[in-house]
């Protein structure tokens, strides 16, 4: 009776013993995949993929490009250029209209005619005087080059003639380019492919959770198979 009674309560200790070990494993491995959340939610709420740059640098790197004030980089000009319509270049165009003609046989005044100015020679408008540093800078008006221009034409060609502060928006001067393409010029538009829009933080991200999903199933594979050795 007595022996009987002792491998009950053997049995009975290792069913305790299997099921508390299940507890265990359980618990473990949902603290894990628990931690492994609240450290992504901490990331991202304390900015840790986008940490404080110091005020002192203790190395740097030649040649990197920095953006400042924390501002995002200028778009490109074949960017813009998806953006906008020429009709939009037309109104903003209004602001060159005093010293600039744009139509076909146009008179040249403060500034010279712009008829079919895009992709014609720099300073090649018949009966304009030009200043020295606009004559000597050759090449033709693509779209890069009238991006420049139009941002501060000062800062272009140094000594130029044209007192225009420049149009800060690269919005503005891709539509005013725009504009002038249709007034007498075909030149074609350069060509735009979108950057890939997943980030390093993105995919980051997704390997957290596919990490996460794992333990879990781990977590419920352990448990599938101490159950199974204990049947």
């Amino acid at each position: 009776m007595t022996t009987q009674s002792d491998m009950d309560a053997g049995t009975n200790g290792q069913e305790a013993g299997g099921d508390l070990f299940n507890t265990a494993a359980g618990w473990v491995l949902f603290a894990a995949g628990l931690g492994l959340g609240l450290s992504i939610l901490a990331g991202k709420y304390f900015h840790g993929s986008d940490p404080e740059r110091p005020e002192q640098l203790g190395y740097v790197i030649e040649g990197a490009e920095e953006v400042g004030g924390g501002k995002p980089a200028e778009m490109t000009m074949a960017e813009a250029l998806t953006l906008v319509t020429a009709d939009q270049g037309a109104k903003v165009y209004a602001k060159c209209s005093a010293c600039h003609t744009i139509e076909a046989g146009g008179a040249n005044g403060v500034g010279p005619n712009l008829h079919g100015i895009m992709g014609k020679s720099v300073g090649a408008t018949g009966g304009y005087a030009y200043s020295s540093g606009m004559s000597s800078l050759g090449g033709q008006w693509g779209w890069d080059e009238m991006n420049e221009w139009l941002k501060k034409p000062s800062s272009y060609v140094q000594g130029t003639k044209m007192s225009f502060a420049g149009l800060s928006k690269i919005e503005d001067r891709a539509a005013v380019a725009l504009y002038m393409n249709s007034q007498g010029s075909n030149l074609a538009l350069p060509a735009f492919t979108p950057a890939e829009t997943e980030t390093l933080e993105d995919e980051a991200e997704a390997d957290a959770v596919e990490m996460a999903e794992e333990n879990q199933n781990d977590a419920e594979s352990t448990s599938e198979q101490t159950a199974e050795a204990e049947a």
